[in-house]
């Protein structure tokens, strides 16, 4: 009987431990399947596709439109306070800029950087057809690094715009400027990123939505053309990143889109004009969307504050709402929301969608102008200092509650307005047009001879004046 149950036991156990081995092999050779790969083998050849073997025809036609442009400014050399007393100056010095330019229009309207005519008292523009052209600097923006010059001449060529929008990661583009002063060079890359941010503007509070390219850029390339394999300009060539100050294939352009709205705003205002919400506001991140009930994709920004004057509040936004888009266009992120309404001029109606208590609605809002634009106070011609009229200054200055424009607060000793301005004058119009700011007031200034109604120690009359400046 025991020898039975034994015989029985052993069998039992033999069973189970074939089966374990069998499980483990089975799971053994699961392990080490082969995984299942899209394999196309045909050669790139044998892929039916017209084969390009040179870009010349398209671009060809661009190139004449790139142009050469050189910086000419006069700076003095800092001296100590006491010595300047009496009466020492500094020695001057010229420095000299290059850059490029794109010709945008056949009247002469040229795209640059800021940064390559910043400052400067002349700007020459050189075409490849080796005609040299003084050049005007219509207006310039720091924040976005855009600058627009004009030039007089015949049979000007120029470029056809792309709409940047479209660009892809992936497609062919291609890089033309006057690097290091060799000549007009064309490289050819990629477009590597689009809405790329990286900080080069942060100094200034700028806009960054800059298409990255591995076409290789380089110093002197700044203001030149980036272009698509169709010949259209797509881009300004901006900046690059470099730990050597050469080209290392992370280029940067400023999306053609951005550009000549900036353009527009310039040559219509001599400003640049933004768009203003007036909301702060979070990203939405997956606890905050948690925390808001809203779907875990959901992107957006939320509204944390807004004035209660701001254009938001008064379209009846509120705290917590979700900011998803403005006018179709999606809103990822704070920076998003600022770069979108920045691009629409003060009182442009537009449309947000927002979440409200798990709700999806749209608001019209009418932008407001962003309180940084306005320019309150400055410099309205060579040393002459003036300001927005304020009820203390009326006070200071004795001028009447009915009499609008600005006022003259401060003359420096060596302005060559000195006799024709003087501090307390109030600045109504020029050339017979109403002065509300500083801005509107250096607008409407022209080469040469200008006429300024002016209101002083309680009398109005007109003066000329001669502006030398560009």
């Amino acid at each position: 009987m025991k020898t039975k149950s034994f015989a029985t036991l052993l069998a039992l156990v033999s069973g189970i431990a074939g089966l374990s081995l069998g499980l483990i092999a089975a799971e053994k050779k699961a392990a080490n399947k082969k995984p299942e790969l899209k394999i196309d083998s045909t050669p790139v050849a044998a892929v039916k596709s017209n084969v390009v073997t040179s870009y010349a025809d398209v671009l060809d036609p661009i190139r004449p439109a790139v142009v050469s442009v050189y910086s000419t400014k006069v700076v003095r050399e800092q001296i100590p306070e006491f010595f300047r007393r009496q009466g020492y100056q500094g020695r001057e010095q010229t420095q000299k800029g290059l850059g490029s330019g794109v010709i945008v229009s056949t009247d002469g309207y040229i795209l640059t950087n800021n940064h390559v005519v910043e400052g400067a008292d002349e700007v020459e523009v050189a075409l490849n057809d080796e005609r040299k052209f003084a050049a005007k600097v219509i207006g310039t923006d720091p924040k976005t690094d855009v600058a627009v010059l004009k030039i007089e001449g015949e049979n000007l060529p120029a470029v056809t715009l792309a709409d940047s929008g479209t660009l892809r990661v992936g497609d062919v583009v291609f890089a033309i400027g006057n690097p290091l002063g060799v000549g007009q060079t064309v490289t050819m890359g990629i477009v590597s990123a689009t809405s790329r941010k990286v900080g080069i503007l942060d100094e200034v509070q700028g806009y960054e939505d800059f298409i990255q390219t591995d076409a290789a850029i380089n110093q002197g390339n700044s203001g030149g053309a980036l272009i698509d394999a169709r010949g259209r300009l797509v881009g300004i060539n901006s900046a690059i990143l470099s730990t050597s100050q050469g080209n290392i294939g992370i280029g940067f352009a400023i999306p053609i889109n951005l550009a000549s709205a900036i353009m527009h705003s310039l040559i219509e205002t001599g400003t640049v004009a933004r768009g203003y919400l007036g909301v702060s506001t979070t990203q939405v991140t997956p606890d905050l969307a948690e925390e808001f009930k809203l779907p875990k994709e959901t992107k957006g920004v939320i509204v944390a504050d807004m004035p209660a004057d701001g254009p938001a509040a008064k379209a009846g936004l509120k705290r917590d709402d979700v900011i998803t888009a403005i006018n179709g266009r999606p809103v990822s992120t704070v920076e998003d929301l600022r770069l979108i309404v920045a691009q629409f001029t003060p009182g442009t109606k537009v449309t947000l969608t927002i979440i409200r208590d798990s709700k999806q609605e749209t608001k019209e809002v009418t932008l407001g102008q962003r309180p940084d634009d306005v320019v309150a106070s400055g410099e309205f011609l060579p040393g002459v200092h003036v300001e927005a009229l304020t009820a203390d200054l009326r006070r200071e200055y004795r001028v009447n509650n009915d009499v609008e424009g600005i006022i003259v607060t401060g003359l420096d000793d060596n302005s060559p307005y000195q006799g024709i301005f003087a501090r307390g004058v109030v600045i109504v119009s020029i050339n017979r047009e109403s002065v509300v700011d500083v801005n509107s007031a250096r607008q409407l200034l022209r080469p040469g001879r200008n006429l300024a109604f002016i209101y002083y120690r309680g009398s109005f009359r007109y003066v000329p004046f001669n502006n030398s400046t560009r």
